[in-house]
């Protein structure tokens, strides 16, 4: 096991790693951005470090700082969190030639899955279902035209790099097609530092459902079911669920089998979530592969009783999946995560500013991760999620209503913030009967 690891990330997603290195009683160190100088997180390293000012580019996204901080202090690992460094290939090979380890998949699997185009390409080579779609998108317009009509209108504008929904663009005819594209490039350049873009079919109200895998180095590979994250506002997730509701259960633990089957088959050997989208037939279509710790991990946690981040470190450490997982491992009951944001509850745009009032609910059975107290202040420079609000029951139903509970006893004052749409979207009746879908947002919220 490792005995110093280096936790490059900030706020509720270091503080989940710090929880997990602590419990392991691996020495753990913190690094902190002036801006997050005072953090909460920070009181749970056995050491920490400044990095550097707020902007990320000047701190946690500094690898030659990282580095340093790294043979500063004598680390023997490195855990990304997710965001930020997490799936970046280059700089996990560059940890990894420090003779040490980046937890987290080798950087090759970091590499094929990171490119949005060659991961499909993997995946229908490996017999995973893939949706139409184009290859990378030449400058020619013709071609672009082309590509879509093959495919069929509507069609969907999607970078080859990066993620979180940016540069995600729809096209509904090629009038449209040839603005959606120029956009889409420009915001992957600015975004990713890669203005590849390519289409794929845009479908009608699908389900977005993604599968928990974990592997190891010893060629096994292992899932622990579904997730339904089909609840999102401009294509970055709100609310996430485990298991999936309206799904027919050997369709779905057949394919999650399958899913698994095929990545230890390529020789995949750590945490990692491949996403589909579900259509409304009852098909599913590979959409891509996460070679990191998700944000919704909770809520997988919560319902398999498996600690997500203690394995990873476990698999990364060099230990087989005979002895991290349980030898069966089942859905106990259901579990919902909410994610509450510093936002204008209807536009959803960012809303800075200071927590004057912070008070998440105060029930034990209410899981809340946050980077967050009160008098604290939500900066520009950082993604504006305040909290994830994940809570467990028996049953469906039963969960809803204690999530709305515990959204309803959450008490935010100086932002803006989406508990007011997050409590719309709860109490629909399409959420509540389980007919969710990628548009309910726009549906549900006027």
């Amino acid at each position: 096991m490792f005995d110093r690891v280096v936790v490059a990330n900030r706020g509720a997603v270091a503080a989940r790693v710090l929880r997990a290195l602590n419990a392991m009683r691996i020495h753990s160190i913190a690094v902190y951005s002036e801006a997050d100088a005072g953090a909460p997180y920070l009181e749970l390293a056995s050491e920490t470090h400044a990095i550097g000012p707020a902007s990320p580019r000047e701190s946690y996204l500094n690898q030659e700082t990282l580095l340093d901080i790294f043979r500063r202090s004598r680390a023997d690992a490195m855990h990304p969190g997710y965001g930020f460094l997490s799936e970046n290939a280059g700089f996990a090979t560059r940890v990894e030639s420090a003779g040490t380890r980046f937890i987290g998949p080798a950087p090759r699997w970091i590499e094929a899955m990171g490119h949005k185009t060659r991961a499909r390409a993997l995946a229908r080579e490996y017999g995973l279902p893939v949706g139409s779609g184009s290859d990378i998108l030449p400058a020619d317009k013709d071609i672009v035209a082309a590509a879509a009509r093959r495919i069929g209108f509507p069609v969907l504008v999607k970078p080859a790099a990066g993620g979180g929904g940016i540069g995600m663009l729809p096209a509904y005819d090629e009038t449209q097609l040839v603005e959606a594209v120029e956009r889409a490039r420009s915001m992957a350049q600015r975004g990713f530092a890669n203005a590849e873009v390519y289409l794929e079919k845009l479908l009608t109200r699908p389900r977005h459902i993604e599968f928990q895998v974990l592997g190891d180095h010893f060629g096994s590979v292992r899932h622990l079911f579904e997730r339904d994250c089909s609840v999102q506002r401009r294509h970055q997730k709100v609310i996430e669920e485990a298991p999936a509701p309206l799904v027919e259960r050997n369709q779905i633990e057949g394919l999650a089998d399958s899913v698994a089957a095929i990545l230890q088959k390529m020789g995949y050997d750590n945490i990692g979530t491949v996403e589909m989208l579900m259509g409304a037939d009852g098909s599913f279509s590979f959409l891509e592969m996460n070679t990191r710790l998700q944000v919704e991990h909770g809520v997988t946690e919560e319902v398999t009783g498996v600690d997500l981040v203690q394995a990873q470190i476990r698999s990364a450490a060099g230990e087989r999946l005979e002895t991290i997982l349980p030898a069966h491992i089942k859905l106990d009951g259901h579990a919902i995560q909410a994610r509450v944001y510093a936002e204008d509850p209807k536009r959803f745009f960012p809303s800075p500013g200071k927590l004057n009032v912070f008070r998440p609910p105060v029930d034990p059975s209410v899981r809340i991760e946050t980077g967050y107290v009160e008098g604290r202040d939500v900066t520009p420079h950082y993604d504006p999620l305040l909290a994830k609000v994940i809570v467990h029951a028996p049953t469906r139903e039963a969960a809803i209503g204690r999530l709305c509970d515990a959204l309803e006893e959450f008490a935010i004052e100086g932002v803006k913030n989406n508990i007011p749409a997050l409590l719309t979207i709860l109490h629909s009746a399409p959420f509540r009967a389980g007919q969710v879908h990628t548009g309910i947002v726009a549906e549900v919220i006027s």
